[in-house]
């Protein structure tokens, strides 16, 4: 038995993007400001917050069983609101880690280790749910803009966030941001419970009790079956990490071989963020106008973007045998356009590949690409900056040494792109046969 999903308009997609402007409120302040308390007024090691910020992201390889779980039920509000509470349970328990980190190290640091557990798994329940919300409720020429409105969202959370808790936090004392940090979760769980009010509504879409009652581990068999499925999580996994490795990088590459200032080099990431928010409105612009054309296609989209991207790095790895006569900052600013528009694209794609195939599995399907993308970005920065620390122990030249790195980023955004074209656009057959061939083995 099944029943008619309702369609979300524009403002139910801004209900979601302001759900996912909370969600990105909490964990800024775990990521960027706790980060800073740390390594600053704590006086420890910066690879402390950087190993918890990995295990934030490994965590998130729980992103398919959750997906599952919301597949299960009828209804992906709980998930969300679940998730959101954790990671607001999370985000309390590291910030009363400091205060532990500083009489007692190894009780803080279980402290914090716990908290950003809950963090992973609370982004991890509520994103991936979220995002299947979406995915089965917008059409699809409106989904390129709906990713781009909801990610916008997202980054204004992260910089009224950032602004606000920051003038809040000075002069700083442990109790004042606890209470800041009280407060962020405090507001974003009710901003959360008020978009979600009645959003998704009670009578959703059911299947049979036979495509819901399975197992986790043979839902997710049955999803590394479809062909789709499983190149999309592979194109998924290489493209961020081609997206992430050059993030720890590209600034002291700047201050190294350019003689940037920090102040100048902070402004160079500005630039790389300005182009990435062009290239997303670009793709919802143009994705929504020329939906049904080769020049509309999200896939157009994903492989034009991991091309330019290679090109920009291709740029950049000339950059640094150059030097300073070359456009740093246009680079950079392509590079961010390039960045921008194949991410939009690729959550574009998600959204349609997740709703493809064996009905019951869009969860698992969406959680399989989120915890690609989490262990991607955990090990980015790791690899980016273990490759160019190799490079310079290598290369005697400075600029080459970085240049060579930006040239193997480049050539993983090359395969990205040619992971990308295979992606069958008529992936609903192909998945089809793979489901055929599943019941057979099970048979």
């Amino acid at each position: 038995m099944t029943t008619t999903l309702r369609i979300f308009g524009w403002t139910d997609i801004l209900r979601l993007g302001l759900v996912q402007a909370s969600l990105g409120s909490i964990v800024v302040l775990m990521t960027s400001t706790l980060n800073r308390i740390m390594v600053v007024e704590l006086a420890l090691p910066a690879l402390l917050p950087g190993a918890l910020v990995a295990l934030h992201y490994l965590v998130q390889v729980s992103r398919p069983r959750m997906g599952h779980g919301s597949d299960q039920g009828s209804r992906r509000t709980p998930w969300i609101m679940g998730g959101m509470f954790t990671l607001a349970v999370g985000a309390l328990c590291a910030t009363l880690s400091t205060w532990q980190l500083a009489s007692s190290p190894f009780s803080g640091v279980l402290l914090a280790s716990l908290g950003f557990v809950l963090i992973g798994l609370g982004v991890g329940a509520a994103g991936t749910s979220l995002l299947v919300m979406l995915a089965m409720r917008v059409k699809q020429e409106r989904r390129a803009a709906a990713a781009t409105i909801v990610w916008l969202m997202m980054i204004v959370g992260f910089a009224v966030t950032a602004g606000t808790a920051g003038k809040l936090l000075d002069p700083y004392t442990p109790m004042r941001l606890l209470m800041v940090t009280a407060s962020v979760c405090g507001i974003a769980l009710v901003v959360t419970a008020l978009a979600l009010f009645k959003l998704e509504g009670h009578h959703v879409a059911t299947t049979t009790t036979a495509s819901h009652s399975v197992s986790f581990r043979t839902a997710l068999q049955e999803v590394w079956q479809e062909s789709a499925a499983r190149q999309f999580t592979i194109f998924i996994f290489i493209s961020m990490l081609a997206y992430s490795a050059q993030d720890l990088i590209l600034e002291p590459f700047a201050g190294t071989v350019f003689g940037f200032t920090p102040g100048e080099s902070t402004s160079l990431s500005g630039v790389q963020h300005g182009g990435v928010l062009l290239g997303m409105i670009l793709v919802a612009l143009v994705g929504s106008r020329f939906a049904n054309s080769k020049f509309g296609s999200l896939r157009t989209w994903c492989v034009g973007g991991c091309l330019v991207s290679a090109l920009a790095l291709a740029g950049l790895a000339i950059a640094g045998y150059v030097g300073p006569p070359w456009p740093l900052k246009a680079n950079v600013f392509l590079m961010g356009a390039a960045n921008g528009a194949f991410s939009i694209a690729a959550i574009g794609q998600m959204m349609r590949l997740a709703t493809e195939g064996r009905a019951a599995r869009e969860g698992v399907r969406m959680g399989l690409w989120g915890a690609a993308q989490a262990i991607a970005f955990g090990f980015g920065g790791l690899i980016g900056t273990a490759a160019s620390d190799l490079a310079h122990w290598l290369i005697a030249s400075t600029g080459i040494a970085y240049g060579s790195v930006f040239a193997a980023e480049a050539m993983l955004f090359v395969l990205s792109a040619l992971l990308a074209s295979r992606i069958s656009m008529d992936a609903r057959h192909k998945n089809e046969q793979a489901h055929g061939m599943a019941q057979a083995s099970f048979s």
